[in-house]
């Protein structure tokens, strides 16, 4: 039985990927490390602004200490600020699937991205009351393939339900776009649905389901996958 879905963010809700490769590309060419399109959609799209850092500096024998981690991140969003006031777009479908959903269920945001960039979106694009919860980068020790950030998203949501009785992890599905998001939905033990916007299905395989599009997707679709 369905009782909740929890969304990723970025490359689900809004089509932004393209901007953060563009500024990952920007931060790391001002510290001496090239970063090109298909090395960022192949290694580092799944991760946090942390891990993403984190792992480009591994992958080039660079040591990084937490307070220039800390500087990167800063700069990113600095310079995202700016980039989403002219090149944010909103994949089809999404705000009718939300809105939809918003009045059966409760609706959770899962994602890597910083908590003030997620609110501002889905304030500007009127989606922030639909979502009961949302875990962001700043709320996890472990970003994705880690299932901490979905099982989280779920505490919250149960949180406000009282005494209630609670959603179980496997009544959940998650709407994911990434490799790592899919694998750590599963992990969570939640259905996962993933949608092609950043990787061919092939890459996406371990999701319980595959689609092109949310707008292909209604409740009972949803519902399908939970059995």
């Amino acid at each position: 039985m369905l009782r909740a879905v929890i969304f990723d963010f970025n490359g689900i809700i809004v089509d932004d990927e393209p901007i953060h490769f563009e500024l990952f590309q920007r931060v790391l060419s001002e510290e001496g490390i090239s970063l090109t399109q298909s090395d960022y959609y192949a290694r580092y799209l799944g991760f946090d602004d942390r891990g993403a850092f984190t792992q480009a500096y591994r992958d080039h024998r660079r040591r990084l200490s937490q307070k220039e981690l800390e500087e990167l991140v800063n700069r990113k969003a600095a310079y995202y600020q700016e980039a989403i006031r002219n090149k944010m777009r909103v994949f089809p479908g999404v705000e009718t699937l939300v809105r939809t959903l918003a009045t059966k269920l409760p609706l959770a945001i899962a994602s890597g991205a910083l908590r003030h960039e997620i609110d501002t979106i889905l304030s500007t694009i009127g989606l922030r009351s639909y979502f009961g919860a949302i875990v962001s980068a700043e709320d996890v020790r472990s970003g994705k393939p880690e299932p901490e950030i979905f099982l989280k998203a779920l505490a919250r949501l149960n949180e406000q339900r009282g005494n209630r009785h609670p959603i179980e992890d496997s009544e959940c599905v998650v709407i994911e776009d990434s490799k790592e998001g899919v694998r750590g939905a599963r992990r969570a033990g939640m259905k996962c649905l993933a949608v092609t916007n950043s990787h061919p299905a092939e890459q996406l395989a371990e999701a319980t389901a595959v689609v092109r599009s949310l707008n292909e997707v209604s409740l009972t679709f949803l519902e399908s996958l939970c059995g």
